[in-house]
């Protein structure tokens, strides 16, 4: 059976900024992790048409996010109070549904932790010519260490992680 597509009736009005309906796939609500390019004031055109300044990130490759006092907080947590240093950082957003003017409506969020993919990055690669190579070998067969407190550390690739667990198991 075929899965029919639906399209969200906000996105027909193509809004110039995300929205919690940019995130839905027919009824289906998902999460996309995205990159701040940059924190700024703006005027933004309201629902009742009056224009406001709002902070507003440019986001890479879509379109700009405004960020209300829910989103400035949880970025603030995640990385810093001062918008200069969101630039670059990673974020995923996605959709909540929150009580709000009277009803229960759905919104843009920030997921309260760092994309696992932006942990990722600020990781070295571990690999056979890394000068810790041979101490994490050593520190495995000897039991002091575990795959995952390595993989803390650093990235590593299944196949390096698999020529690690062979020599920790070998005699």
């Amino acid at each position: 059976m075929a899965t029919q597509t639906k399209t969200h009736w906000k996105k027909l009005h193509n809004p110039d900024y995300l929205g919690a309906y940019s995130l839905m796939q027919g009824d289906t609500p998902i999460e996309l992790t995205v990159t701040i390019k940059s924190v700024s004031v703006a005027g933004v055109m309201g629902a009742d048409g009056k224009k406001e300044d709002n902070m507003v990130a440019q986001i890479v490759n879509n379109k700009p996010m405004v960020i209300n006092a829910t989103n400035a907080k949880v970025l603030e947590k995640l990385y810093s109070p001062f918008i200069e240093d969101w630039a670059g950082k990673q974020i995923t957003l996605f959709v909540a549904r929150i009580k709000a003017f009277g009803e229960v409506v759905d919104a843009l969020r920030i997921r309260p932790k760092v994309p696992v993919t932006a942990k990722e990055a600020t990781l070295p690669e571990l690999t056979p010519t890394h000068e810790k190579w041979d101490g994490a070998k050593q520190a495995l067969k000897a039991g002091n260490t575990t795959i995952e407190k390595i993989q803390k550390a650093y990235t590593l690739s299944e196949e390096n992680k698999v020529l690690l667990i062979d020599y920790a198991m070998s005699e």
